[in-house]
């Protein structure tokens, strides 16, 4: 981060600067929520990275053999065993499971690859950015919350198709006016209402589970960033050590939040396969 008023960044300044987005407004986003703005970055990072995703899984089946797999083939065949497995415990519909199988992969490998992008040095890429004359930029875009929960999202329109493709239109509306507590008609609003609180519950959840982890780690790899800031010593010895340590442990947090949201995806579209 660039000097402010012609003096080094206090811990602040510096932590507020590396959380603010690059958005179409221009400057920092001044209200918690405005529909009126893009965050660019976001949107620039996590369309760059599913494309890199999905380049890697199409390299993975493009070179793929019958003979003895090489060890980029033996792990995607491990990835691909493990989510057909899960996806088959979950959803019983062969018919089904030919395209949220696939789903359940790319999710895993596209939020995997971007919450990995945690682990680059806190001031590598947006050092580079303003060169370029880009005053902000967030690379993890998991750690946004418009990111997550624009998955997550996702994932709701996902069961919305799934149960009117499995119980048809009527047969979901009558579902939703009549569970959980029965066919009655004044048990009609209740039962809709905890429907949708459901349906709202489980979308936030979702997202805010993975964009919450997230963005905790981004806050302690800021934090061991600042401790390489001090011009001392066992300033900078400290940052490479807590740096190292916390890098490996994310390792765990990253393919944990990946593997999380998987799996959460592939139960609610196992939901949706469910008829009341």
């Amino acid at each position: 981060m660039s000097s402010t008023a012609g003096h080094a960044p206090t811990a602040s300044e510096y932590i507020v600067h590396h959380l603010t987005q690059l958005n179409t407004s221009g400057h920092a986003q001044q209200n918690v929520i405005d529909w009126s703005i893009i965050n660019i970055d976001t949107v620039f990072y996590s369309v760059l990275i599913g494309a890199v995703s999905l380049y890697f899984l199409w390299r993975a089946a493009s070179k793929a053999t019958s003979g003895v797999p090489g060890r980029f083939q033996a792990a995607v065949e491990i990835l691909v065993d493990m989510v057909a497995d899960q996806a088959k415990g979950i959803i019983h519909s062969a018919e089904s499971r030919k395209f949220v199988a696939p789903l359940a992969l790319t999710v895993f490998v596209w939020i995997f690859m971007m919450n990995a992008m945690d682990l680059l040095p806190v001031d590598l890429l947006p050092r580079i950015g303003e060169m370029f004359g880009i005053p902000y930029m967030r690379v993890v875009a998991t750690a946004d919350l418009n990111g997550a929960l624009g998955m997550s999202i996702g994932v709701l329109l996902v069961c919305i198709y799934y149960n009117i493709k499995i119980k048809g239109a009527k047969g979901w509306i009558h579902e939703l006016f009549t569970a959980p507590f029965g066919n009655h008609p004044l048990l009609y609003p209740v039962n809709f209402i905890m429907q949708m609180i459901e349906f709202l519950a489980k979308t936030v959840s979702h997202g805010m589970r993975l964009f919450g982890n997230m963005y905790a780690g981004e806050l302690v790899f800021m934090l061991i960033a600042l401790l390489g800031g001090t011009a001392t010593v066992m300033g900078f010895v400290g940052h490479v050590i807590a740096g190292s340590v916390w890098a490996i442990f994310h390792i765990l947090i990253i393919t944990l939040q990946a593997f999380i949201f998987m799996m959460l995806a592939l139960v609610y579209i196992g939901q949706a396969h469910e008829s009341h």
